[in-house]
C-alpha cells in the first residue's frame, strides 16, 4: 500500500517503520521541516535493541497541496498519528483529499466522531496502539514493549474490513502483535481504560506506577478511577476487551482482589508495563506542556457519567486537577512529590459527591 503517517513523533514513526519494513511505501509528514520528496533512512530499533533500517519519505504538511512526492498515483490510507488536541490540524491537512481513507490512532474518546465529521465520505478505521515507543537520535524510533496494535472498521463497510485487515497484515510482518476487532466503541473503551493507569495521578505527583500503587492511599485513588470507568462504559452499552499486549478485562478485575495483593500484583506487573516510556500525562507536565489529553482520558469517563446521570469525583477530580497543573506552574509544584495532597482533593471530591 502507499501509506501517508501523519505525525512524526514516537507513535507516528513507529508505525511508519513498521509499514515500511513490511514493505509498504510511507510518507511521513510533518508539520514543520523542509521536505525531503527522496527516500531516506529511519531506524527502527526493535524491543531487545535489535535496529532495523527501513527506507521513508519525509515531507512537511504543506505537501498535500501539490502532487504526492511519494506515488504519482497518491496514496491509499492516511494514518493520523497525533495527539488529539492536534487531530483537527492534521484532518485539515488532509482537506484536499476528502475520500481517502483514514485511520485513527488517538487515545481517549472522540476522534472517531471527529474525523467522521470532517470526512463523511470517507473510509474510516480506529486504531487503539498498545507498544510503547520514544524518539531516539534523529531518524531513530525506539519500540520499547512489544504491545500490539488494535484495529477496527467504523466507517466505509466491507472497504474499512478490507483495509483493516491490510494493515493488520503489515503490522503482523512486522513483528507487531494486531488484531481486527469488530466494535471500535469497546476497543476505544478498553484502551482508555489501560491508558488510566498511573496517568493522571503519576502526573500530579511526578511519581512512577510502581510507587502509586505501592501507597495504600493513592492505590484506593487509582482503584477508585478503574471502578468508576468501569461504571462509565457499561452505562454506554460496552464491555472491557482485549486487546493486542493488554487483557483489559484481567485488568479490571483485579481490582477487586484484596488491596494488599491487588497492589503486589499490579505495582510489578503495571510498573514495566510501559518499558521505559512513562505515561503521557507526566511526560507532559514534566516538559511544561500547557495542553494535555486528559479531557479525553478521566475527562471523557466525567463527561459519559455526567451524560448518564451520574457520578465519578475521581474521574472528574483527576481531570480537572491535571488541567489546572498543566496551566500553572505554581500548581504543579503543590502536588509534586506530595501525595497528601492529592488524597486529601480527591477525598474531599468523594465526600461533596456522597
Amino acid at each position: 500500500m502507499r501509506i501517508a503517517v501523519v505525525g512524526a513523533g514516537a507513535v507516528g514513526s513507529l508505525l511508519a517503520g513498521c509499514l515500511a519494513s513490511a514493505g509498504h511505501g510511507v510518507l511521513i509528514l510533518r508539520r514543520t521541516g523542509p521536505d525531503d520528496p527522496e527516500p531516506s533512512s529511519l531506524r527502527l530499533v526493535m524491543p531487545g535493541g535489535a535496529p532495523r533500517d527501513v527506507r521513508v519519505v519525509r515531507a512537511g504538511v504543506a505537501a498535500l497541496a501539490r502532487p504526492d512526492p511519494l506515488h504519482a498515483g497518491g496514496l491509499d490510507v492516511a494514518i493520523l498519528a497525533v495527539k488529539r488536541f492536534d487531530l483537527d490540524d492534521a484532518l485539515r491537512a488532509l482537506a484536499a483529499w476528502p475520500r481517502l481513507p483514514a485511520v485513527t490512532v488517538q487515545n481517549g474518546i472522540g476522534a472517531e466522531e471527529v474525523a467522521l465529521r470532517s470526512r463523511p465520505d470517507a473510509t474510516l478505521v480506529a486504531a487503539s496502539l498498545t507498544s510503547a515507543a520514544e524518539l531516539g537520535e534523529a531518524g531513530e524510533a525506539r519500540w520499547l514493549t512489544r504491545g500490539g496494535i488494535a484495529l477496527a472498521a467504523v466507517s466505509g463497510g466491507a472497504a474499512s474490513e478490507t483495509l483493516a485487515g491490510a494493515l493488520a497484515g503489515g503490522f503482523r510482518a512486522a513483528g507487531m502483535r494486531a488484531a481486527v476487532l469488530v466494535d471500535p466503541v469497546a476497543m476505544k473503551w478498553s484502551k482508555l481504560a489501560a491508558n488510566l493507569v498511573g496517568n493522571a495521578t503519576g502526573a500530579l505527583l511526578d511519581m512512577d506506577v510502581a510507587s502509586i500503587y505501592a501507597d495504600p492511599a493513592l492505590y484506593a485513588i487509582e482503584r477508585r478511577q478503574a471502578v468508576e470507568t468501569l461504571a462509565a462504559m457499561r452505562g454506554v452499552g460496552v464491555s472491557p476487551i482485549a486487546l493486542p499486549g493488554a487483557d483489559v478485562p484481567l485488568l479490571l478485575a483485579a481490582y477487586r482482589a484484596p488491596g494488599p495483593i491487588a497492589r503486589r500484583i499490579l505495582g510489578r506487573v503495571l510498573g514495566g508495563a510501559r518499558g521505559e516510556k512513562m505515561p503521557s500525562l507526566r511526560l507532559a507536565l514534566r516538559a511544561g506542556a500547557v495542553r494535555t489529553e486528559v479531557a479525553w482520558l478521566n475527562g471523557a469517563v466525567a463527561s459519559a457519567a455526567e451524560r448518564q446521570g451520574m457520578s465519578v469525583p475521581v474521574n472528574a477530580t483527576l481531570a480537572r486537577l491535571v488541567a489546572e497543573a498543566a496551566a500553572d506552574a505554581a500548581r504543579r509544584e503543590w502536588f509534586r512529590g506530595h501525595p497528601d495532597r492529592l488524597v486529601r482533593e480527591v477525598e474531599s471530591a468523594i465526600r461533596d459527591h456522597r
